[in-house]
C-alpha cells in the first residue's frame, strides 16, 4: 500500500525547496560580491561551492533510495547506469564532433547540443523509467527558476554569471534573444537532461548497493 501511495512527481517538493533556496542563495552572493570561490560570477558559475548542481547526485541517491523502498524499482541498476551511461556518451560524442566542425561563438551549435540532450533524457528514461521521470520533474523544478532569474538578470544586466555570456567573442544581440540562447534553451534541455543523466548514474550505484546489502 505504501509503494502505490508514493508519487514520484511529490518526492520533489522538498528537494526542490532546497535546491530554489540555494539558488537565491547563490543571487544574493553574487548582488553582494561574497567570496567569489562560493559565489563565482564567471561564466558557467565558475565550479563555485554554492551551486544546485551539486545537489544532483545528492538528489539522485535520494530519488532513488525512495524510489526503491515503495517497491518502485523496475529495472536493476546494471541497467540503470548503461542507459544513463549511454546518454552522456550521446551528449559527449556530439559535442566533441561541433569541437572539430564549428567556432565556439556559433549559435546553432547550442541548439545541436540541446537536441542531444533531449535524445540522451529520452535514452535515460528507458532505463530506469520511475527514477527518470522523478528526475525530469526535479530538473525542471530547479531550473525554471534559474531561467527565470536569468531573464531578469539579461534585462537588467546584473553582472552576475546569470547575465555573462559563455565567450567574449559572442556574437551581439538584443536582450531577449541572448536570454533565449543562453537562458531559457540551455537550462531548459542540456541541464534538465544532465540532471537526469547524473541523477541516474548515482541512483543506479544506490540501487546496487542497496541490492548487495538485502543479499547479505
Amino acid at each position: 500500500m505504501h509503494s502505490g501511495r508514493l508519487s514520484g512527481h511529490g518526492l520533489v517538493k522538498v528537494p526542490a525547496l532546497i535546491t530554489l533556496g540555494v539558488t537565491v542563495l547563490r543571487l544574493a552572493g553574487e548582488l553582494m560580491g561574497w567570496t567569489t570561490a562560493m559565489f563565482s560570477r564567471e561564466a558557467g558559475g565558475g565550479m563555485s561551492l554554492i551551486g544546485i548542481v551539486w545537489l544532483i547526485p545528492i538528489f539522485g541517491v535520494y530519488f532513488a533510495w525512495k524510489l526503491a523502498k515503495a517497491g518502485k524499482a523496475s529495472v536493476g541498476a546494471g541497467r540503470t547506469i548503461v542507459y544513463a551511461l549511454m546518454g552522456l556518451a550521446i551528449v559527449i560524442v556530439t559535442s566533441g564532433i561541433l569541437m572539430l566542425v564549428a567556432k565556439e561563438t556559433d549559435v546553432w551549435v547550442l541548439f545541436v547540443i540541446a537536441a542531444a540532450s533531449l535524445l540522451a533524457a529520452y535514452v535515460v528514461a528507458k532505463g530506469w523509467s520511475e527514477l527518470a521521470s522523478t528526475l525530469l520533474a526535479y530538473g525542471l523544478a530547479a531550473r525554471i527558476p534559474v531561467s527565470v532569474v536569468m531573464f531578469f538578470a539579461i534585462r537588467g544586466n546584473w553582472g552576475t554569471h546569470y547575465d555573462v555570456v559563455p565567450s567574449p567573442d559572442f556574437p551581439a544581440m538584443n536582450w531577449f534573444a541572448k536570454w533565449v540562447v543562453i537562458g531559457l534553451v540551455p537550462q531548459m534541455t542540456i541541464w534538465v537532461a544532465f540532471t537526469m543523466i547524473m541523477g541516474a548514474i548515482f541512483g543506479g550505484i544506490t540501487l546496487a548497493i542497496m541490492g548487495r546489502r538485502s543479499s547479505i
